[in-house]
């Protein structure tokens, strides 16, 4: 009876590198040393598991002199470096601290082996990942290495809170007007100044769509040379820094460093940031320039001025030839009419205008020709936006964009007649599609 030979196994071979260190220069120069014990009780282990396929590489990643509180180590580089070009099966080593002393670092080091499908072998302490009981180690040791991590978080927070209450600089980007020294802020007179104009001037004008119009015109631009758009100004505006206050987690605390802006403006400022933009346009539209001054003009070719009058603590406004200024009442006819409804009439064909296809496809070609950055799209929809954009505007603002795109409104016996500029529509489109940009 003939037997049948026996199915040989086949073993995989496992690549192993020895990793070896020791803390104190002391004894490296003697022919046989710490290093060399470490290695010689590894590759002995590695020879007893010969069966399950183990060699030993030929590389030899020795620290001789290191701390092993740290990562920063020239063997431990070169063999993770050999570890992801998948040259190592399993890390071997006398014991674990030889690898490192710190709980955090040897997970982010397992983290490595486990990416790479590397095993992690300690031959003094029977600890191997490649059995059930030393994977079962390592995820407690993980465990507690991500308390540790928690922990150290958790203080880092604490710590930041406490200096932050204290009123110090905790990092980060300084705030427009300061720059950083030593962990403290200090202003920049410089741009001191254009904090203290921008709030002034927001006094003034009530609107940061138009401030970021003049911060632009006036080549101001944050600290890495970009625009400043509405956006930007409004956390300006509401940055407590620049009244010298830290603040954390919503809560405000006397600062280390010097105030930019005084209490008195702060404090004026934000009672007009309380209102809405349709209330603050409502509140100044009797106080700005009229829509159609310079613009309006009557049948005998005479300009119209703006006036007003209060009747029961209402306003009324009106337009008036200067004929009839000049001359009396009956010395034109139409000689007055009120501001409400013409006004109302120009902007009605102004938006008649922004909806005709042809005026669109003609505006946005000659943008582009400009500008090649904006696409047809981004003019269709800048065009688009006019009707919803006008109300939401300040009066000043209205009357700059009327003033850009008409050149002059008359009045005739039986139609009005809104003669447009020939480049207002271009120089508008452009604009509201680069503010359109600046947001996104």
């Amino acid at each position: 009876m003939t037997m049948a030979p026996e199915k040989s196994k086949i073993v995989r071979k496992l690549r192993c590198a020895v990793y070896t260190r020791k803390s104190s220069e002391e004894g490296l120069e003697q022919e046989f040393n710490s290093l060399h014990a470490q290695r010689e009780a590894c590759e002995a282990y590695i020879a007893s598991q010969r069966s399950e396929g183990w060699v030993p590489v030929r590389d030899q990643y020795d620290d001789g002199g290191i701390s092993g509180g740290t990562l920063d180590r020239p063997g431990l580089k070169r063999l993770l470096e050999d570890i992801e070009d998948g040259l190592v099966d399993v890390v071997v080593v006398y014991k674990i601290d030889r690898l490192s002393q710190s709980l955090a670092d040897f997970a982010r080091l397992v983290e490595v082996f486990d990416r790479n499908g590397v095993t992690f072998v300690s031959v003094t302490q029977s600890f191997n990942t490649t059995t059930s009981m030393g994977r079962l180690t390592l995820n407690i040791l993980r465990s507690f290495a991500q308390f540790e991590r928690e922990v150290t978080a958790e203080r880092i927070r604490d710590k930041v809170a406490a200096s932050r209450k204290k009123g110090m600089w905790m990092g980060g980007v300084p705030p427009y007007g300061y720059r950083v020294e030593n962990r403290k802020l200090l202003v920049d007179q410089k741009r001191a100044e254009h904090v203290r104009w921008i709030f002034a001037r927001f006094l003034e004008v009530g609107s940061c769509t138009e401030l970021a119009r003049e911060v632009a015109t006036r080549g101001i631009r944050s600290p890495r040379g970009n625009r400043i758009d509405k956006k930007y100004l409004y956390r300006m505006l509401n940055n407590r820094a620049y009244i010298g206050e830290a603040v954390h987690k919503g809560n405000s605390y006397p600062g280390e460093h010097d105030a930019i802006i005084d209490r008195e403006t702060w404090e004026r400022v934000h009672a007009i940031l309380q209102e809405s933009p349709r209330k603050r346009a409502a509140r100044t539209r009797a106080d700005t320039p009229a829509l159609l001054k310079g613009l309006l003009f009557g049948p005998d070719g005479a300009a119209f001025s703006p006036t007003h009058t209060r009747k029961g603590g209402r306003l009324y406004r009106y337009y008036v030839s200067q004929t009839v200024l000049k001359h009396g009442a009956g010395s034109c006819p139409d000689g007055r009419v009120p501001a409400g409804e013409i006004e109302a009439a120009v902007i009605d064909q102004l938006r008649a205008v922004f909806r005709q296809p042809e005026i669109v496809a003609g505006t946005g070609k000659a943008v582009r020709m400009q500008d090649g950055d904006i696409t047809e799209n981004d003019i269709r929809e800048a065009l688009q936006q006019f009707d919803s954009l006008w109300d939401e505007l300040f009066p000043a603002e209205q009357a700059r964009i009327v003033a850009l795109l008409v050149e002059r409104v008359d009045i005739g016996t039986e139609a009005l007649n809104v003669r447009l500029r020939v480049n207002g529509m271009t120089a508008l489109a452009r604009e509201i599609a680069q503010d359109v940009e600046a947001a996104a």
